[in-house]
């Protein structure tokens, strides 16, 4: 009888010659392993392809070759037990206008019949860890500002303490002083945590603020990844190039290696 293969030192998520296909457009074949503990930006212009990978590796959406796996063991849309070890961020926060922040926050917790003391408890651990005003958790969507709903959408995904976050542009919808406010918050608890990381965004200064090494991806293919200093002296591609001084004219933050 073959042994089970072990899963010790596997990446934290994995796609083995993944392709997804919607007519003419899509992603792959793409391979792609991310370490555990690390954080990981996928970047690249509109219709590149980074959404649709983030949806593969939630199991959203099936691969229509290849497979996706997490701590080595592969990962179906089916597999909602392993879908709860991964947190998910999205723009705006995507918050249900008929429930309050907490609501919201709790959400999934509540679904799994945890004791309302546990709830209780969480919600303060989350709200301290991401700055969110206690007494805002008693309030609806549309009486929070837009950082706070983000803060609402992060404690959401780390609820139910997974080992991965997935952000899918976060940021992209705030104005520049909360972004900047919430990225060095969102940085810290990055840090601290210690969580394996994937983030979608078009913004490479807001890649390089956050993540230990870039993917570039453009046409549902991975061009390049590593560090910024890679992508900007040793270009796999004429387009990674261009891509990366189009941004740089922009400027990047201080202190932008984490």
């Amino acid at each position: 009888m073959r042994a089970a293969q072990s899963t010790e030192g596997a990446p934290a998520i994995e796609l083995r010659e993944v392709v997804k296909r919607y007519g003419a457009e899509g992603l792959g074949p793409v391979s792609l392993a991310v370490p555990a503990a690390r954080t990981v930006a996928l970047i690249g212009p509109s219709g590149a392809g980074k959404s649709t990978l983030l949806r593969l590796v939630l199991g959203l959406v099936a691969p229509d070759r290849g497979e996706v796996r997490l701590r080595g063991a592969p990962l179906r849309p089916e597999d909602h037990a392993a879908r709860r070890r991964l947190g998910y961020v999205v723009q705006g926060g995507g918050l249900f206008p008929h429930l309050t922040a907490g609501g919201n926050a709790a959400l999934v917790a509540r679904h799994l019949r945890w004791p309302e003391a546990r709830v209780a408890a969480r919600l303060g651990e989350l709200a301290a860890l991401t700055r969110f005003p206690a007494e805002a958790l008693a309030r609806f969507p549309h009486e929070l500002s837009g950082g706070q709903a983000q803060r609402v959408s992060l404690m959401r995904a780390l609820f139910l303490e997974p080992e991965v976050l997935l952000l899918d542009e976060p940021l992209g919808a705030l104005d520049p002083i909360t972004r900047a406010d919430l990225q060095a918050d969102l940085r810290e608890i990055f840090a601290s945590l210690g969580k394996t990381v994937l983030l979608v965004t078009h913004d490479l200064a807001e890649a390089v603020f956050f993540a230990h090494e870039l993917v570039l991806l453009r046409d549902g293919r991975v061009l390049q990844r590593g560090s910024l200093d890679a992508l900007v002296r040793t270009p796999a591609d004429p387009f990674v190039a261009r891509f990366v001084h189009a941004q740089r004219a922009l400027g990047l933050p201080a202190g932008a290696a984490p």
